[in-house]
């Protein structure tokens, strides 16, 4: 894994093996944290590195820290203006990951949020596919139920419910399938380990609603915003019945990591014609173009380092 040689760590850039924290820590012992996950693409014509939708990101990073009471001393801009310095830093000249993470700093043991110090750091690391079958997805819908808005909150990125995707994600690897679909407690397919769905049925794009204990996802926002403009086609936000990805003509899966992943099989069923549909192929094009600054309708989306 080829890591960044800094990190933004307590206040200041430091190199990485300087950025340490106890094994004490609030954060560490409770999984008091909540993160990020942002892409910088390289675009190798214009030699130049782009950051995707960095405001949003720590918009949505921001909010997540409010329902953990958490407070550090920068807003949107001030953290985008940290990202940029700090891949300058390492003068990355390729496809990047960055983590940007707030976390309950203070040391020993007690469960709380309250009256606990907060501390914000983020690391790069070079790109590498998170699903590495992308065009050709196998999936199988999970055991395990999703997270409720009432348990822990699924609309943000909170470090300790990240256990519920880790136990989903392996149960599924181990099963021999790409990745899985969850239900949520109403039975409704909620989104995968950690990526948004979205399914299309007669030429309507269909993804379940914020309300359906999924993560408020930014490239599934990105792509609805896309799939409108760029496509033409209607996307209608509503739940999902886990019947109903068995009828679909195509499903895929989105996040930053992952970007637009095609699904093919459920449970061994073929998805439509049991390879990647025009829609998907449409959009995981017109996704990578505006991800490294080649669609100027959508420069606005992409801050250049």
């Amino acid at each position: 894994m080829d890591l960044t040689k800094h990190a933004f760590f307590e206040g200041k850039t430091v190199p990485l093996s300087e950025a340490r924290i106890s094994i004490a820590t609030h954060g560490f012992l409770y999984g008091t944290a909540v993160f990020g996950g942002m892409r910088a693409y390289w675009n190798e014509e214009k030699q130049r590195l782009f950051v995707f939708r960095p405001y949003d990101h720590f918009h949505r990073l921001l909010n997540s820290g409010k329902m953990m009471t958490m407070s550090v001393p920068y807003d949107e801009e001030g953290l985008t203006e940290l990202t940029v310095d700090l891949l300058r830093t390492d003068n990355w000249r390729r496809d990047v990951y960055l983590r940007p993470t707030i976390y309950k700093a203070d040391m020993g043991i007690g469960v709380r949020l309250h009256e606990l110090k907060d501390e914000f750091c983020m690391f790069v690391m070079a790109y590498e596919p998170y699903v590495k079958n992308d065009t050709n997805a196998h999936v199988t819908v999970s055991s395990w139920r999703r997270i409720d808005d009432n348990v822990i909150p699924a609309r943000g990125k909170v470090a300790g419910a990240y256990a519920n995707s880790a136990l989903i994600k392996t149960d599924a690897n181990r099963a021999g399938f790409d990745e899985a679909l969850v239900l949520d407690q109403n039975g409704h397919i909620s989104e995968g380990s950690a990526m948004n769905i979205f399914m299309a049925r007669e030429g309507v794009l269909i993804t379940p609603p914020v309300t359906d204990n999924i993560l408020e996802g930014i490239t599934r926002r990105s792509v609805i915003e896309v799939a409108r403009k760029e496509l033409g086609l209607d996307v209608v936000e509503r739940s999902i019945d886990r019947t109903e990805v068995y009828m679909a003509d195509e499903l895929f899966m989105t996040g930053t990591a992952a970007q637009v992943v095609a699904v093919t099989k459920v449970d061994h069923r073929p998805v439509g014609g049991g390879s990647m549909g025009p829609i998907t192929t449409k959009l995981r094009a017109a996704y990578e173009d505006i991800v490294r600054g080649k669609n100027p309708r959508f420069a606005n989306w992409n801050v250049e380092v």
